[in-house]
């Protein structure tokens, strides 16, 4: 599974014209699935969302995860975060995952998200959105639960 961060003042998600989802200061985290990710993968990345420290203490430093500010979090399917743009001008997504199997991993995901104590707010899985994403820094960070180290 791979994640990209943005810290964000606030963010929206609308679907059709329709508002579905909004946060004040927290994390947007686009979400996408890799054929062969597991709820292992799902558990090790919302870990290290919730607990990654790009939050800026008194001194300006990143030392405060979004458990600490009570930073509210977005979470977008985003299936392109699979992208293989290795040969020719058009990404082929082979790595992403079937819809199905995508669906249920990210909605596992949530769920994580949300036994996390943190307001929670999301897109609709596989429909066409715009995402209002108002960075604050800008600091955009990407997991990878296949890097993880043991």
């Amino acid at each position: 599974m791979k994640a990209l961060i943005q810290r964000v003042n606030r963010a929206s998600v609308s679907v059709a014209g329709e508002e579905v989802g909004r946060i004040g200061p927290g994390l947007v985290v686009l979400i996408g699935v890799a054929v062969g990710d597991t709820e292992k993968d799902a558990q090790y990345l919302m870990q290290k969302i919730v607990n990654l420290r790009i939050f800026a203490d008194g001194e300006e430093k990143f030392n405060l995860s979004a458990l600490e500010v009570r930073g509210e979090l977005l979470m977008i399917s985003q299936f392109t975060l699979l992208a293989d743009t290795r040969k020719g001008r058009r990404p082929s997504f082979i790595a992403a995952a079937p819809p199905a199997e995508a669906g249920n991993l990210f909605n596992y995901t949530v769920e994580l998200a949300r036994g996390s104590g943190l307001k929670v707010a999301t897109g609709r899985f596989q429909q066409y959105m715009q995402v209002e994403i108002h960075n604050d820094g800008p600091v955009t960070v990407m997991l990878d639960s296949r890097e993880k180290r043991d």
